[in-house]
Parts: structure tokens; sequence; C-alpha cells
């Protein structure tokens, strides 16, 4: 599907604030409501927009010890790994990543203890080699 201009603008809009109303939607981007509106189905009926989210405040974000954690796995483990990370509610991301290691998880828990038990977590996954935790300090930049 081509995106024009316009649907970028809107798709930016939504990720600040998928909750803002159709008609805040068309006034920021200098369109009708309905036109707004068509767009909207378009961009869903072609699979652009495949929900909305929750946004997390960035107050309640730094309360949470976020990791990345480096995960080499065994041969042929990639979708056994895979499907054992995703039941890992902590796990907010996952991805497959070329160099050293296969995969890259993304965690975030309530304290450091939590992540201590989450990483000995992942690291019994059966498949998982090795792990390698990068805890992170702060978020430069976040889009």
């Amino acid at each position: 599907m081509q995106l024009t201009d316009k649907d970028r603008e809107l798709l930016a809009l939504l990720g600040e604030n998928a909750r803002l109303p159709v008609a805040s939607l068309a006034k920021k981007l200098s369109l009708s409501r309905t036109t707004v509106q068509a767009r909207l189905e378009r961009l869903e009926r072609a699979g652009v927009i495949t929900g909305y989210g929750v946004r997390l405040s960035d107050e309640y974000r730094s309360s949470l010890v976020r990791a990345h954690i480096l995960i080499t796995i065994a041969p042929k483990a990639l979708a056994q790994v895979t499907a054992s990370l995703e039941k890992v509610k902590a796990v907010t991301a996952l991805h497959s990543v070329s160099g050293t290691f296969d995969l890259i998880a993304i965690i975030a828990a309530p304290s450091i203890s939590e992540l201590d038990s989450l990483i000995d977590e992942i690291g019994a996954i059966a498949g998982v080699e090795r792990t390698l935790s990068s805890i992170i300090l702060s978020t430069r930049i976040s889009r």
C-alpha cells in the first residue's frame, strides 16, 4: 500500500495519542472529518493499523527496571524458545538479530530482584544456551 504524506502525519498523531477524536485529527491535519475517517478505515483494511494501544506515562515507565537480554540459542530451537519467551509477560519485545547472539529480549520488572528472577527464568528455557544482560539506565530517545 502506498502511503501519502497525510497518511504518515495521521499515523504520527495516532502514535502520540491513539485516543484523539477524529474531529481533532481532522483539525490538526487540515482535512475534513469524513476524509480522516475514510483514511483510518483504509489504513485499517490494508493492515497498516492493526490496533490501538496504551502508552505508559514516563513516570510509570521510569519506575520499572528494564533490561536488554542478549540470547544465544541452540540450533533449531528458535520456534521453541520464541514460544517460551512469548509466555513471559515481562518480555515487552523480542528481536532476531545477526552477530554473536540470536535474539534480544527487552524485559521490564518492578524491581531488581524480580528482574534477576526473570533473567534466571529466561536462562533456564530449553534451547537457551547463553544470556548476557544490560540494564537500561535511561532512555535518551523514544519514538
